[in-house]
């Protein structure tokens, strides 16, 4: 039994800034804060063929759990990836995502995630709902302080 979540988020920041900030590992605790919370998290930006051994914990309260994900395809270029991911309750999560410029230097992310778990797929598929959603305020205020920084 799967469930596919849908999800676009518009951004009025150039496609290359989102898609360095949405495939940077460094910025996952932060825009995941107060929901997740991870253990043995690697730095920098996602690649192809990349194996992820996490423990992960959800709102950083309850006991951490093994979670593993695989990046199937990251193409700089294009501003796609799609992974493969396991673990904590769920059997498969299929993520993609693509970041598609917009009009005069902004942006969309589309995300479309698979989920298989068992009878719970309802329950993580509103999940993921609610998590991806959630994700957007904190990435906006990324990208903010990096246009100031940087004076885009």
């Amino acid at each position: 039994m799967t469930k596919i979540v849908n999800l676009t988020h518009f951004y009025p920041y150039t496609a290359r800034q989102v898609w360095d900030v949405a495939t940077d590992l460094d910025h996952l605790s932060t825009v995941t804060a107060g929901l997740l919370a991870f253990r043995d998290l690697p730095s920098g930006a996602i690649h192809q063929g990349q194996h992820l051994k996490v423990q992960v914990s959800l709102f950083g309260k309850l006991p951490y759990q093994p979670y593993e994900m695989t990046v199937l395809e990251c193409d700089k270029d294009k501003m796609a990836f799609r992974s493969n991911e396991s673990g904590a309750g769920v059997k498969s999560w299929r993520h993609s995502l693509v970041v598609l410029p917009q009009d005069e230097g902004s942006c969309r992310i589309e995300e479309q995630i698979e989920i298989d778990a068992g009878v719970m797929t309802w329950v993580f598929a509103a999940w993921a709902q609610f998590m991806y959603r959630k994700r957007h305020a904190p990435r906006l205020r990324i990208l903010a302080r990096g246009a100031t920084q940087t004076g885009a």
